[in-house]
Formats: C-alpha cells, sequence, structure tokens
C-alpha cells in the first residue's frame, strides 16, 4: 500500500518502500529519491499545523483505555539520563463499539521510570477524578487565624476560605472585594480574655432581617458564623452557633 502520510511511515526502515507511490526500494532510479525527498517534505509541511495537531491510532479495536494517542514529556538529567517527565493520554472510554474517550494526565514522583503515575481523569462523561489532594483558586480549603482581630477588618475570600478571628477590641467586617459567586464556608469569632467585644458588618454582609450579628461576649467565648456568596457584593451570613465549650 502507498504511504501517502508520514502516520503510514514503517518502523521497520526495510519496509519503507515508496513515499506517495514513489519507488525508494533497493535499485531504484535516482529521480526517484530526488522526487521522494520532495514528497517527505510535503508531508513534513501537512504536519507543520499552527492551529490544529491531529494524532490517529488505526489500530482497530474497542477495549477500554484502547485507541490511545499520547505525549510524552522528557528530559536528560545533569548525568546525561533521559527520564520520562509526565504525560498526557487521550484514550477509548469503555468496552463498546462508540466514541467515548478519556484524558489522562500522568506525571513522574521522582520513581515512576517509564511509567508516570495517574494524577488526573476526565471520562466520556465530564467527571473530573483527581487521585491526590487538590489545591485550587479562590482560597478553597485555606484558613486565616488572626489572633489580634480589632478595628477593620477585611477577609481576603481569593486567599482563604475559613476564617479564625480572636477579637482583641471591637471589629468591623469591611466590605470584601475579592468573593466569588458561590463560595462558602466559615468564620469563627474567639472573645479574648477581656471579652465583650462587638462585631459590625459592612454593607456587603446580609444577615436574616437584617438584623446584624449578636455574639456571646464572655472571655474566652467561641461563635461560629456560617457564609455564602450569592454575588458580588452579598455575602450572606448564618444564624450564629454561640459559645462552643
Amino acid at each position: 500500500m502507498a504511504k501517502t502520510k508520514i502516520s503510514e511511515y514503517d518502523s521497520t526502515a526495510a519496509n519503507n518502500t515508496d513515499i506517495d507511490s514513489i519507488n525508494i526500494a533497493e535499485g531504484c532510479a535516482p529521480s526517484g529519491i530526488n522526487n521522494a525527498i520532495r514528497e517527505l517534505m510535503a508531508h513534513l509541511k501537512d504536519m507543520n499545523i499552527s492551529s490544529t495537531i491531529t494524532m490517529l491510532n488505526d489500530t482497530e479495536e474497542d477495549t477500554d483505555g484502547g485507541r490511545a494517542n499520547k505525549i510524552i514529556f522528557k528530559g536528560e538529567q545533569s548525568g546525561g539520563e533521559e527520564s520520562t517527565l509526565a504525560e498526557i493520554q487521550a484514550s477509548h472510554d469503555g468496552a463498546s463499539d462508540d466514541e467515548k474517550g478519556d484524558l489522562i494526565f500522568r506525571t513522574n514522583d521522582g520513581s515512576d521510570g517509564s511509567s508516570p503515575t495517574e494524577r488526573m481523569r476526565i471520562d466520556s462523561a465530564g467527571n473530573v477524578d483527581f487521585i491526590n489532594t487538590v489545591t485550587a483558586a479562590r482560597g478553597i480549603g485555606d484558613t486565616l487565624s488572626n489572633s489580634s482581630a480589632t478595628g477593620s477588618i477585611t477577609l481576603d475570600f481569593s486567599a482563604q476560605q475559613n476564617f479564625i478571628l480572636t477579637l482583641t477590641g471591637n471589629v468591623t467586617l469591611a466590605n470584601p472585594s475579592t468573593e466569588s459567586l458561590g463560595q462558602s464556608g466559615m468564620i469563627a469569632f474567639i472573645q479574648d480574655g477581656t471579652g465583650g467585644r462587638t462585631v459590625s458588618l459592612g454593607g456587603d454582609y446580609e444577615t436574616a432581617g437584617g438584623s446584624g450579628l449578636t455574639l456571646t461576649t464572655t472571655a474566652g467565648a467561641t461563635d461560629l458564623v456560617p457564609y455564602f456568596v450569592v454575588a458580588d457584593n452579598r455575602v450572606l451570613l448564618g444564624s450564629p452557633t454561640l459559645a462552643f465549650s
């Protein structure tokens, strides 16, 4: 069969006897070599597409993980050793005769050799599976602990999700500018050893019935307040759970 594109070239050199029907077998005419080189250049140009790269696995199969195409990232260590750093693989999802696909990301943990460990998978249904801990933007999971909160305090919702404020004076929660729609978390208010500290709210913080926050004022008391961001400039505060002990 004529080799009309690079994907049809054979990894066994002796099997490559033509380029697009131009004879390059042993003993071919010299003109065949010239024409074959020109045709090869055209094939290479066809691969040089700035907006789209198409990879075709032409093995006909329906196995789970079959039809795989893989990009492998390698590098040389200081001693000259070649190491596999990471891989991205697209392959068939499931074992049916269909078009479903997975996208799989793997990285080398330092001892994987040429078989990096799977870290993330996006399946054909759009489900994203993270294998290890996820560190995300918008401060998800992070907690701010402020042991001397007093005066005007602006919470940074882009850096933290939860906040622990030890009140050493009266506090006003100033309007934030970093909240994100759908963000939620908890704010813990802890009275210092003196107690009697109060918390006032900027206009972006809303409470049920506009009643504000009434916290425990006993020295050392801890209250917990949930929040939910429903829009820019709207942080809804739930009813405080009071006086943990």
